[in-house]
């Protein structure tokens, strides 16, 4: 169980951040074998925030025994369903896709960023190779022969490694001098719980619309709500101020009219949220004894469901990197280390940039721009093998790994 720790403490790896990221690395490295101390304190409440979670993400929580819990507070996702709402002279029909096409019973499961976070805290409390610590880390020293780092209450924690999922701010990033590119976008996302008349069907709805996505998301059933989605609406943010001031019944409306009454009648549960749109990635994903995860390394807006995707493929490669390694050997912690930066960079790299370029071309009012997308969507739908591919690829992700493999092999 999770104990106080005191003073002065060693582990064999320090996991900063106690979000989701931060919370699936710890239990993954802990689950290896390695004394983890994770340090961060529990994030505030994130209204309406949910995060879709696609089969190889799931696969890998299987392995570290978290699956059933999480399927204990999510809803499936059999089908993806995408609608160009942009008026465009190029407009393709709908188009959707469903898991079945692939062999698999779902593409995955949406939950609320708020419940997974809660239920792998849950899980760390009652692992004894985890000391959870409620602290930020103040500053690290970096060193050839280890790293100390001086927590904000006066503590200090000595590690081998450190594996910072510390957020898009990430003070382990900053004191390593990892260099990032930030970007913004001219749009805000509300989030939001609803509740609709008409049936989801276990399919998510994307209304591509020339401010950005509209998405509905399926949701957990409760007694009260049986048919209930998730809402994140990108829009400028002068648009967002003003919806946000409404009444509810008058922005449920709005809703309504924008999701051209698919769903039906709409009511918001809850509060809702709002964030503006950025982009960050960084030039490197480790230094000496350090793997940066989650946001600490990458973050853009949330199309095709890839954020928390992307972290927990992070956190799968950081501790297959350090498995096995001998953590008082410094030349072997750098290898590791290297291993790790290999094994990202090319993913990263391809999910930031594809998902940049989706955003550009919505926000682009531009016929060449909308002849391409409506083309490239138009293929993909009737091509089977291209559609299947592709699929396959957003589910479970390897062309990263093949092209990184390649690369590598390349060099020798």
């Amino acid at each position: 169980m999770a104990t106080a720790a005191p003073q002065h403490q060693t582990f064999d790896i320090l996991v900063a951040g106690a979000g989701a990221s931060g919370l699936i690395a710890a239990i993954a490295l802990a689950r290896a074998g390695h004394s983890v101390a994770l340090v961060g304190k529990t994030p505030g409440p994130l209204p309406g925030r949910t995060v879709a979670l696609f089969e190889g993400s799931l696969r890998h929580l299987d392995d570290l025994g978290l699956r059933e819990p999480l399927e204990e507070i999510s809803a499936i996702v059999k089908g993806i369903r995408i609608i160009d709402d942009t008026s465009s002279l190029f407009r393709p029909p709908p188009a959707l896709f469903t898991s079945d096409e692939i062999g698999l019973d779902a593409f995955g499961l949406n939950v609320p960023n708020d419940d997974i976070v809660e239920m792998l805290s849950n899980v760390v409390g009652g692992m004894r190779e985890i000391t959870r610590i409620e602290a930020f880390v103040g500053s690290y020293d970096f060193r050839d022969d280890g790293v100390t780092a001086f927590l904000d209450d006066g503590r200090q924690i000595a590690c081998a490694v450190v594996v910072a999922g510390d957020g898009r701010h990430s003070p382990a990033r900053k004191a390593a001098k990892i260099e990032i590119k930030e970007w913004s976008y001219p749009q805000t996302a509300i989030t939001g719980i609803l509740r609709h008349r008409r049936a989801h069907d276990d399919i998510t709805t994307e209304f591509h619309t020339r401010h950005g996505p509209f998405t509905f998301v399926p949701m957990p059933s409760t007694a009260e709500a049986p048919r209930r989605s998730s809402l994140v609406w990108l829009m400028p943010p002068a648009e967002a101020k003003r919806r946000l001031a409404l009444k509810p019944r008058e922005l449920a409306a709005e809703i309504e009219d924008q999701s051209h009454y698919r769903y039906g009648a709409i009511e918001i549960e809850g509060k809702l949220g709002a964030f503006p749109m950025a982009g960050m990635r960084t030039l490197k994903v480790s230094g000496p004894r350090l793997m940066l995860v989650g946001e600490a390394c990458h973050v853009f807006p949330p199309l095709g469901a890839q954020g928390l995707n992307l972290g927990i493929r992070d956190s799968s490669d950081a501790a297959l990197a350090l498995d096995g390694v001998d953590l008082t050997n410094a030349k072997a912690i750098e290898t590791a280390v290297a291993e790790y930066e290999k094994s990202r960079r090319a993913d990263i790299d391809i999910r930031t940039r594809g998902v940049d370029i989706l955003n550009r071309t919505l926000l682009a009012d531009f016929l060449p721009v909308d002849f391409l997308r409506g083309v490239g969507l138009a293929a993909v739908t009737a091509i089977g093998p291209l559609r299947r591919a592709i699929l396959r690829e957003g589910v479970e992700p390897t062309l990263a790994r093949t092209l990184a493999n390649f690369a590598a092999g390349s060099k020798n």
